[in-house]
């Protein structure tokens, strides 16, 4: 008898947690992929870091570290510039005068840039409605984020 009780109560439980569960999946707000971005979702300064590897034959032979800091710059109608400082094989390198660029945001907040001053290309995601911002290099011989 006890033995029946403890599986009768084990079915109840499982039952009312079945319907708990149920009931309470029809009261959660569905959440959906960001969409609806463009050029002017990134707006303003932002600072970034990044490191990685670079190749100066651009076939990943000879690769040193290569580090920068800074802050980028966009226009909200893709165009964008950027200061920052880089480390590269042990060489500091700082810019004095902003380099300039583009940049395009598509409407699922993916995206390129390009900083024509050094011919460097990046692939882009906006998270936030363009609170943040995240990016990788897409130059062959670098592995940059």
């Amino acid at each position: 008898m006890k033995r029946i009780l403890s599986v009768f109560l084990a079915l109840v439980v499982s039952a009312a947690l079945v319907v708990v569960a149920t009931n309470w999946k029809h009261s959660v707000t569905a959440v959906h992929a960001q969409g609806g971005c463009s050029n002017a979702t990134l707006t303003g300064n932002y600072a970034f870091i990044y490191s990685g590897a670079f190749s100066p034959s651009g076939r990943g032979k000879n690769t040193f570290g290569d580090a920068a800091v800074g802050v980028l710059t966009f226009d909200g109608a893709g165009n964008l510039s950027l200061t920052y400082t880089d480390v590269s094989n042990g060489q500091v390198i700082s810019t004095s005068v902003p380099d300039t660029g583009t940049y395009t945001v598509n409407s699922d907040c993916t995206g390129s840039l390009t900083d024509a001053t050094i011919d460097l290309h990046s692939n882009l995601a906006t998270v936030g409605g363009g609170a943040e911002v995240f990016g990788i290099q897409t130059d062959a011989g670098n592995t940059q984020n």
